[in-house]
């Protein structure tokens, strides 16, 4: 949980129009279209969000394929990132100080063949807010190291990523 400071500086309607965005699976295809053309073709949907994870799926498909018929590491990361990507975007939309983001390394351990639908979950929202928030006040960098986990339809988990975030809030720029 979250302490007072830190949750009293988010904006709660950003926060939820945020959601609204994403969880609406229209407006979601829509703005990967706009955004990540390559994930909506994919076919990947957003499950759920919340202020402490994000879940998300992608299906085995043709497009998604690799050579050896299991769904290509490309796409699953390209998913994974999405999961802790989400929840940082979740608590720097139209925040005040804006803040940019950037995947800085990214590791990979994939365990099990991907097939079916895999779904993808990171469970570090809390932490990423603490970050957010920390920049937010002193303006210096920060990095979060985020873990995506990728299970099957068996509940095992197929894959591990994990990409390091840098952050920074930006000062408003004086006229």
């Amino acid at each position: 949980m979250l302490n007072s400071e830190v949750q009293s500086f988010f904006n709660r309607k950003n926060i939820q129009s945020y959601k609204n965005l994403v969880l609406n699976p229209i407006l979601f295809k829509a703005g990967l279209a706009r955004d990540l053309p390559l994930a909506a073709l994919t076919g990947v949907k957003m499950e759920k969000l919340n202020e402490e994870y994000c879940e998300l799926t992608v299906p085995y498909r043709f497009l998604n394929k690799n050579p050896f018929d299991t769904t290509y590491w490309a796409v699953l990361g390209m998913v994974a990132e999405m999961a802790s990507g989400a929840l940082l975007l979740m608590y720097t939309y139209k925040s005040q100080p804006s803040v940019s983001t950037f995947v800085v390394a990214t590791e990979a351990k994939f365990i099990k063949r991907a097939l079916g639908i895999t779904r993808f979950k990171c469970d570090q929202g809390l932490e990423i807010a603490e970050k957010v928030y920390q920049t937010c006040q002193t303006f210096e960098g920060e990095e979060i190291k985020c873990k995506t986990l990728a299970y099957n339809e068996n509940n095992e988990v197929v894959a591990e990523f994990y990409f390091t975030w840098g952050i920074k809030a930006r000062k408003s720029k004086k006229k």
